[in-house]
């Protein structure tokens, strides 16, 4: 019986590992080219091509374009828009007639292939000295086992957003405290104070980094029942019963979007959509927690390109061109300007246009105390874990620590039959 149980949670577990995969990338565009039909790079009269697999909006990718087609006619870079990326390359891995050459995304699933062993150390082409000019936290998402296998371009971050219709610039709260005493203010007639993904982990991560917790650590071990992160469920818990039961994203989106709700936090990808609405948006630093004296602490996502290994081995000089290009100070002010993003090079924040950019700094500023997103293969299993745990306390009603003690449980049990 043993046996049984312990290959029926093997099977569980990397069952979530095929489907699971939370990330900031995950929440734009969709693309339906199949593998098969992958443009695949291959040396003709002195040219090379090079395949980018990536999910990203046409904002950012014409700035792409527009900066690779200097390196034409020698290389050409084609830019692949996948919707299943993830899974995509899990399937194909270092395939040459498959595969793509790089590609471009969120730094957490760098784990993952890391241990399938398809990527590329970045510094094995660019060498480490220059990646100094990068902000240390990015590096840090980049970094697996103490490689860094991803060139990051900019990072996201939460952002705490308000409806200046309702919440005047001097009411913004500055701790969770005046937060949780404007929601009751200003809760009731189909309208909230404050609303937020709850119950989702990437959202609900703030909170329980703010108090210490953590739902997964460098090391790999969860933290579900750590004193820490049931004090932050627990003191989270009072907010959550002053929001709406359905906390989906669209839900809690169009709630803010509509002026329902007052203020929110939510990723940077809704303010070109809530402005379009009209609406006067505010942006402001994320409140202190009283009960710890440090601010809530998103998950920081780092948007960047990593290098399979088949394409570092056989078309090094063409990468190398390709990553020099996006090493540019340019690059990372024309995606700045296109779609709001924050650059991972310091010094791209010497320039007004990016300096002067009330969406970026914010989320520089809120990045000064974000968590770079685990990049180990067990996050997988802990964001399906972590969401469990988040229903069973905001939604259900359940014992904070014997929920946590369940949760743990099982995540240790799933990581260890990952093994």
């Amino acid at each position: 019986m043993k046996n049984k149980n312990q290959k029926r949670i093997r099977n569980r577990a990397w069952a979530w590992i095929v489907t699971a995969g939370l990330t900031i990338g995950s929440l734009t565009g969709c693309g339906s080219q199949t593998v098969e039909q992958t443009a695949q790079g291959e040396k003709t009269d002195g040219e090379v091509t090079i395949t980018i697999w990536h999910d990203k909006e046409d904002a950012v990718t014409q700035v792409l374009e527009e900066e690779f087609a200097q390196l034409e006619p020698q290389i050409h870079v084609v830019l692949e828009k996948k919707s299943d990326l993830t899974e995509a390359l899990k399937m194909v891995g270092n395939d040459p007639k498959a595969a793509p050459d790089m590609y471009f995304f969120a730094h957490d699933k760098i784990g993952v292939y890391a241990e399938m062993d398809i990527l590329s150390p970045i510094t094995d082409i660019i060498p480490a000295e220059e990646l100094d000019a990068y902000m240390d936290n990015t590096i840090e998402a980049a970094t697996y086992k103490g490689t860094v296998y991803q060139l990051p371009i900019y990072y996201e971050t939460l952002l705490f957003m308000y409806n200046r219709l309702y919440m005047k610039d001097e009411e913004v709260p500055a701790t969770t405290e005046e937060l949780y005493a404007y929601m009751q203010e200003n809760t009731r007639g189909g309208h909230y104070g404050f609303v937020e993904q709850h119950s989702t982990p990437y959202y609900a991560a703030g909170w329980i980094n703010g108090f210490g917790g953590y739902i997964l650590n460098d090391a790999g071990e969860p933290g579900l029942n750590l004193p820490e992160t049931e004090e932050a469920l627990a003191y989270h818990k009072k907010f959550v019963d002053l929001m709406p039961g359905e906390t989906e994203y669209a839900t809690v989106n169009t709630l803010f979007k509509e002026g329902m709700a007052h203020a929110t936090i939510a990723g940077p990808w809704l303010i070109p959509t809530v402005r379009e609405s009209g609406m006067d948006v505010g942006i402001a630093s994320m409140p202190v927690i009283d009960e710890t004296g440090k601010p809530i602490a998103p998950y920081m996502g780092v948007q960047g390109v990593q290098v399979l290994k088949n394409a570092a081995e056989n078309k090094k000089d063409a990468v190398e061109q390709v990553l020099r290009v996006l090493m540019k100070d340019e690059v990372g002010i024309a995606l700045a300007q296109a779609s709001g993003c924050a650059p991972a090079r310091e010094n791209c924040y010497s320039y007004e246009e990016v300096n002067g950019d009330e969406v970026v700094m914010a989320m520089k500023e809120t990045a000064e105390n974000a968590v770079p997103m685990p990049n180990l293969p067990e996050m997988d299993v802990m964001w399906t874990v972590a969401s469990g745990l988040l229903t069973d306390v905001n939604m259900a009603g359940n014992d904070v620590a014997e929920s946590a003690e369940k949760a743990q449980k099982e995540a240790l049990q799933l990581i260890e039959s990952m093994k």
